[in-house]
């Protein structure tokens, strides 16, 4: 491991900061945390903490010794000022007479002396920070240690790399006993440079940031150089598939199997993350997958956020997906009943006191394909997956040098169940559409972008489908979180199947898609040209039948159902002049929406229809508003708002409708329309 520190880099954030009136040692802090944070080989997702002690002035104008130390909910990799709440020091240091202090009533402390009361909680590992004398302090996750400290024999092998130049803590849950012990066996040798907290982690200290970082960089450097001694690899299994399935095939499955029928077509379902490299495979197709996978996890810090064990399911052979969905079922099943029963034995032991958590895995290990990181988001199946990768090269490398032994069963279950850990996740409802997968095509502009912005607005994951690849991606970008955009040509039937396996790749299946992408073509149907009616027919119909298609494909695979929404335009019912070439192809994609309702309801899949008009910003183009109002001797203000209501319609307006048929759970083979009031096209 190299080090990334920069007298340049260092000194611009002195600059930056001190307009803002935050001291040198604090804004050094910032610049070495996010150092430290943006490698994920020592930190991953809001893991690891570090400090400074330095002074500031209370509003009384008085000197205060403070201890700056990361706040919970912020993440090492993009740390500011604020995410270093000051504390009173002395206060802390007072805190260490004690014989115990309860989670409870050590988080209370912490806050009645923050320096700030608008401030973040302190780390769970403040008062550890505290007692420890040194100016800076940096604590990490790092692989590589856990590597060595996850083995029957740990505590031997990092003797040998460290010597004296290290503390050696023993395994304890953090908080105030942890902050006692490691202060205690820190001050029976004050020349160590750092501890070694086996099977957690690695603390360096110093009086300066830089020093600090360099001995974290180093300290690593020497377990990472370890790992590369007498190393032996991962033996394969025997009779993996010659032909494995899929991820386009095998996600949907997985994801179907995972959700909870919660009755009337209603699913909680998980979006997933898929993971595969050389790294792995070979860890997922290891003949000791079975053992060395269920162990535990690398450091207990990753216990929210993937459970203590995977799901191991079998590998996936091609054209036998129906023998391997009921193989993974009984696999997931598996996970339950032997979760259900951890937390039955555990719960005892602590009197029975505490609530069981959802029993879903977060982890998912394919042989032959690679592993799914399982959330409630993307965002939180992303950090599962995440989570695994560091575990299969921390795994992996605890199993060349050794075996892999992290700590056992009870201090797992009292750090996932432990409420300051649980408090990392926050609380607060979910929003509607939380959990759910929307596909938009024509998603660049225009309606379909203003669909695709309603849909992540309501908790969903977007997918944005447009002709233009940088249409699509610049929407997916407005849609925040981890909306992604495609270049697709819906006419094309290969490259809408690619699209949607690519979404499934993605985010682990599809729950709805909005059939949107068309265009307008005019002329006299009884002059126009073939080719003008079957370009039309191309994309305003038949590639709705591709997109639906498609659609079903995946909403069957996964069991749950799934939404069909189709923009239909008044042109389907009540027809233009010389607006054949767009209305018969329209008319047609009316019937088809109802006969997608006809044909797979029974799957419990619904199938419905905007009808808009008049829209500025959809197939309605400023000239062609101009042309048509100017025709009819009108205002643009005058046409588009030529409807019984006297009001525009806007893209908003019917993304609110395809938002609304999404959620409205016992309609099908329906047509919203929405255009302020035409009663030629109005419907039933």
């Amino acid at each position: 491991m190299k080090s990334l520190w920069s007298d340049a880099d260092a000194e611009s954030f002195v600059t930056r900061y001190a307009s803002q009136g935050i001291s040198r040692d604090v804004a050094l802090r910032v610049y070495t945390t996010r150092l430290l944070g943006g490698d994920p080989r020592l930190v991953l997702h809001g893991g690891g903490n570090t400090s400074c002690k330095t002074t500031l002035t209370d509003l009384l104008g008085e000197a205060v010794e403070v201890l700056c130390v990361k706040g919970s909910g912020w993440d090492m990799g993009d740390i500011e000022p604020a995410g270093l709440p000051a504390v009173r020091l002395a206060p802390l240091l007072k805190l260490r007479r004690l014989e115990r202090l309860s989670d409870e009533d050590m988080v209370d402390f912490q806050r009645g002396n923050l320096m700030t009361s608008s401030s973040p909680n302190p780390s769970v590992e403040a008062l550890l920070h505290a007692f420890l004398p040194h100016t800076f302090i940096d604590h990490t996750h790092s692989t590589a240690v856990l590597a060595l400290t996850d083995q029957p024999n740990g505590e031997a092998i990092c003797r040998e790399v460290y010597g004296a130049r290290m503390g050696y803590v023993p395994y304890i849950m953090p908080g105030f006993a942890l902050a006692k012990k490691a202060a205690e066996i820190y001050e029976q040798d004050p020349s160590v440079e750092g501890l070694i907290l086996f099977k957690h982690g690695i603390f360096t200290f110093a009086e300066t940031a830089r020093q600090a970082y360099d001995r974290m960089i180093e300290m690593v450097t020497l377990a990472e150089q370890r790992l590369e001694k007498g190393r032996k690899p991962l033996v394969a299994a025997a009779g993996l598939p010659k032909v494995a399935a899929s991820v386009a095939e095998v996600a949907p499955i997985l994801r179907g199997l995972l959700a909870l029928d919660r009755g009337d077509g209603a699913y909680r379902r998980w979006v997933m993350d898929f993971r595969t490299g050389p790294a792995i495979r070979a860890y997922v197709d290891g003949a000791e997958l079975g053992r060395y996978s269920q162990a535990g996890v690398v450091t207990p810090d990753h216990t929210i956020r993937t459970k203590n064990w995977p799901v191991v399911l079998p590998a996936p052979e091609a054209g036998r997906l129906d023998e391997w969905a009921k193989a993974a079922q009984a696999a997931v099943d598996t996970f339950v009943n032997r979760y259900d029963a951890y937390f039955a034995r555990n719960n005892q032991r602590l009197g029975g006191i505490k609530t069981e958590l959802d029993p879903m895995p977060r982890v998912a290990l394919v042989p032959g394909l690679g592993l799914f990181g399982i959330g409630a988001s993307a965002k939180d199946a992303a950090i599962a997956a995440d989570l695994a990768v560091n575990t299969v090269e921390c795994v992996a490398d605890a199993e060349a040098i050794g075996r892999f032994e992290p700590v056992g069963e009870a201090d797992l279950f009292d750090l996932e169940y432990w409420s300051l850990e649980q408090a990392k996740l926050g609380k607060g409802g979910e929003k509607p559409l939380a959990r759910q997968v929307v596909v938009v095509t024509g998603g660049g502009s225009g309606i379909g972008a203003a669909t695709a912005r309603a849909f992540a607005a309501e908790g969903a994951e977007v997918a944005v489908l447009d002709l233009s690849a940088e249409a699509a991606q610049a929407t997916a970008k407005g849609c925040g979180g981890r909306a992604m955009g495609l270049g697709c040509d819906v006419t094309d039937a290969g490259a809408v199947r690619a699209a949607v396996d690519a979404v499934v790749a993605r985010f682990g299946g599809v729950d709805i898609v909005v059939s949107n992408a068309g265009a307008a073509w005019q002329g006299t149907v009884g002059e126009v040209g073939d080719d003008t009616l079957r370009r039309s027919f191309e994309l305003n119909f038949f590639a709705h039948q591709s997109v639906a298609q498609n659609a079903v494909r995946v909403f069957k695979a996964q069991g749950t159902g799934g939404v069909l929404l189709f923009n239909a335009s008044k042109q389907a019912v009540n027809p233009g002049k010389n607006f054949g070439p767009y209305g018969l192809p329209k008319a047609s994609t009316l019937f088809l929406m109802k006969q997608y309702a006809l044909d797979h309801g029974q799957d419990g899949i619904r199938s419905n229809a905007v009808n808009a008009d008049r829209i500025r910003s959809g197939l309605l183009t400023d000239d062609m508003i101009k042309s048509r109002s100017s025709a009819r001797g009108l205002s643009e203000k005058d046409y588009m708002g030529g409807n019984l209501l006297g009001r525009e319609v806007t893209a908003a307006d019917v993304a609110d409708a395809f938002v609304w048929l999404a959620k409205a759970g016992k309609v099908t083979a329906c047509t919203v329309t929405v255009d302020g009031g035409n009663i030629e096209a109005s419907l039933r």
